[in-house]
């Protein structure tokens, strides 16, 4: 492991607004800010929103400068990347900013039913072959998983760099009824005034460069069993 992470990690356990559970404490467990995480941290009512493998952050961050009256928690596994967000929200003193560094499959384990507003999957691992569908983090499997959290009809936003990913998600969509607020599989070429759309992460930037369409969905997660595309 390189020098630079051993000293990103060391400097996360400073971070008052990043939590690293232990495997434990959340595997068939409930984490100790569940349900209470607007009581406990940020202090307030305000609705909260995830950014789910939120890499550096950029969306968690960025979204929090644009609603200092809304409450945003990024979710990643990867800790040298957490860190470049959570040190730009703990030196900034944002306080409507909390990170977390989990797997997503541990994500019950974290929020209350009806504790989440909003849900943001910017730029997941797409993984395109079929076999690995259940792992996408747009599937039925994590939808049902948000399902417990999320708000009644409570909206999730993907933005992908993947035309298989995008084209799975809206076929899902589809096949459950759920109401779509806003699709489209070439973002830059028709809403380009939209400041929270016009956020850019790093492996965006590099889609960009490479001439990649970014597509974007918004849709409303109701609470019906959901079942998987019939069409992969």
């Amino acid at each position: 492991m390189g020098k630079n992470k051993l000293l990103k990690f060391a400097e996360n356990q400073t971070f008052s607004n990043l939590f690293q559970p232990e495997f434990t404490e959340v595997w068939g467990a409930d984490f100790r800010l569940k349900g209470k995480w607007n009581e406990f941290h940020f202090k307030n009512s305000n609705p909260i929103a995830l950014e789910l493998g939120c890499g550096k952050g950029e969306y968690t961050v960025n979204l929090a400068k644009q609603y200092p009256n809304k409450n945003f928690i990024g979710i990643d596994i990867k800790g040298a990347r957490l860190w470049t967000g959570a040190k730009e929200a703990f030196e900034g003193n944002m306080n409507n900013v909390a990170f977390i560094r989990t797997r997503i499959e541990h994500i019950s384990s974290f929020f209350a039913p009806g504790e989440v507003s909003e849900i943001w999957i910017t730029f997941p691992d797409p993984q395109p072959r079929p076999a690995k569908a259940r792992k996408r983090l747009s599937s039925s499997r994590f939808l049902t998983y948000y399902q417990k959290f999320l708000k009644a009809n409570g909206l999730v936003h993907l933005k992908t760099d993947s035309q298989g990913l995008y084209e799975y998600t809206s076929a899902l969509v589809e096949q459950n009824g759920l109401k779509v607020i806003i699709s489209t599989n070439d973002l830059y070429s028709g809403i380009v005034d939209d400041p929270i759309l016009s956020i850019k992460t790093f492996y965006e930037k590099q889609f960009l460069e490479m001439g990649k369409p970014i597509t974007y969905l918004n849709f409303e997660l109701s609470s019906a069993e959901l079942k998987e595309p019939e069409l992969e």
